[in-house]
């Protein structure tokens, strides 16, 4: 079945993946790792998208990102992409591509999954094995929300706002937060809208997002063959 076309937005809250080749590294080291993160952020800036929370890990970054425009998103995933792998070509002594193909992307309803979202990519490298606590992992926004750095790349998002009135309000509703976890059903389910670019919220969201576009918003009716499982912590 061919992959629809990614549905993006302006003023929508957007997760986005972008793999390395048959799941290779994407960084070495964390030279690497700063100038890719650099590169978000500049990029991001450039295009007028915010950047709301991240996560990286040696194979793959997920970010999730707000536009101001259309083709924010789009334009700042094209440029990171052509500047870092020219940096990493350039540093490895390597040449061709990085990328598992293009990004892959789907755009959420911010009331509801905006905090479940944050803490799905806070809790990728303790899901991976790599950490027992998301505080361990410096690169991921995490410790910017739980009050145990500042990352000047972050724009919280208003959701995030609403978790309290002060600063250490809001860190330690989103630390029991995350400590708490995610279930299955959570899982599952952000996990297969990134992946295959379903949006996801209540009813009267979806609706009204379907209004603004022809391309489908969700899945179709039962009886398609179903694609591949795969995860987005691999």
């Amino acid at each position: 079945m061919a992959r629809l076309p990614r549905l993006t937005l302006p003023g929508h809250l957007h997760h986005v993946i972008q793999r390395g080749n048959n799941r290779q590294s994407i960084v070495l080291d964390d030279a690497d790792r700063t100038a890719l993160l650099d590169a978000v952020a500049e990029n991001a800036k450039k295009y007028q998208v915010a950047l709301h929370a991240y996560v990286l890990m040696d194979n793959h970054v997920q970010l999730l990102l707000t536009p101001e425009t259309a083709d924010g998103v789009p334009r700042m995933m094209q440029a990171i992409g052509r500047r870092y792998v020219r940096h990493f070509n350039a540093r490895h002594g390597r040449t061709g591509t990085l990328w598992e193909g293009r990004y892959r992307s789907t755009l959420l309803q911010a009331e509801r999954y905006l905090l479940p979202c944050m803490a799905y990519l806070d809790l990728n490298p303790v899901r991976a094995g790599l950490v027992t606590d998301p505080v361990h992992h410096v690169w991921s926004s995490h410790r910017h929300y739980v009050g145990q750095g500042s990352d000047r790349r972050i724009t919280p998002h208003p959701a995030y706002w609403r978790l309290g009135n002060t600063p250490f309000a809001r860190e330690a509703a989103y630390a029991e937060l995350v400590r708490s976890g995610l279930s299955a059903a959570q899982l599952t389910v952000i996990t297969n809208a990134l992946l295959h670019g379903w949006a996801l919220g209540e009813p009267d969201f979806m609706a009204a997002l379907q209004a603004q576009t022809d391309r489908r918003v969700s899945k179709g009716k039962p009886g398609r063959p179903p694609s591949q499982r795969t995860s987005a912590s691999d």
